[in-house]
């Protein structure tokens, strides 16, 4: 299995607000920047580390995550832009996420997603989007390596409690950068990690 922790910390999280909150993520791969791309564009290789997804994926189109969010492709400039409203159970918001050659062929990846200031983000912040999204970059990291994370042997792991625990307290970091107080920006980021990875039960407790 991958270093989950170093992966994690191959990640640059940003937190800031522009005409919403903006849950921003960028890292580098060990890919070119057309790779990358397709990896991310094309619905038999989406399902292969994130999720299957249909519909009529053009300008203009819609999509369909299975199990998980839809909406209607705004932007797709190859091997550039991808602009998407994402629509989802707690709501709608807009996903962007550029791609940029760097270092000959390797590429960057910047996701940039856009969140109304709703009850949702009152309770957990940028955390329960950005740990998702933490989740997401390292599955793609593994695909674009040819080493494809098992999604059920992961889940539940104590590797898969750590990197989700500490993804939050990441988020909980980016957030207090923001300007939030210390305070709120922890207590949201815990509250994220306790719904991602609770706690175990205590014998007899509840």
């Amino acid at each position: 299995m991958r270093d989950l922790i170093v992966e994690l910390e191959r990640v640059r999280r940003r937190v800031s607000t522009v005409d919403g909150h903006v849950v921003e993520l960028a890292r580098a791969y060990d890919a070119p920047v057309t790779d990358v791309w397709d990896a991310c564009t094309d619905p038999e290789r989406i399902a292969r580390w994130f999720l299957p997804v249909s519909g009529d994926l053009r300008p203009g189109g819609t999509y369909q995550l299975e199990g998980n969010a839809g909406g209607r492709i705004e932007a797709c400039e190859p091997p550039r832009h991808l602009g998407l409203t994402w629509v989802s159970e707690v709501g709608a918001s807009l996903l962007e996420v550029d791609f940029t050659a760097v270092d000959g062929d390797r590429a960057e990846l910047r996701l940039r997603h856009t969140l109304p200031d709703d009850e949702h983000w009152g309770r957990y912040g940028p955390g329960a989007t950005g740990v998702g999204w933490d989740l997401s970059l390292l599955g793609l990291a593994a695909f674009l390596a040819g080493e494809p994370i098992d999604p059920q042997a992961l889940s539940g792991s104590p590797e898969a409690v750590d990197f989700v625990r500490r993804s939050a307290a990441a988020w909980g970091r980016a957030h207090e950068q923001s300007g939030v107080p210390a305070d709120l920006a922890r207590a949201a980021a815990d509250r994220t990690s306790a719904a991602y990875a609770p706690a175990p039960e205590t014998a007899g407790g509840s």
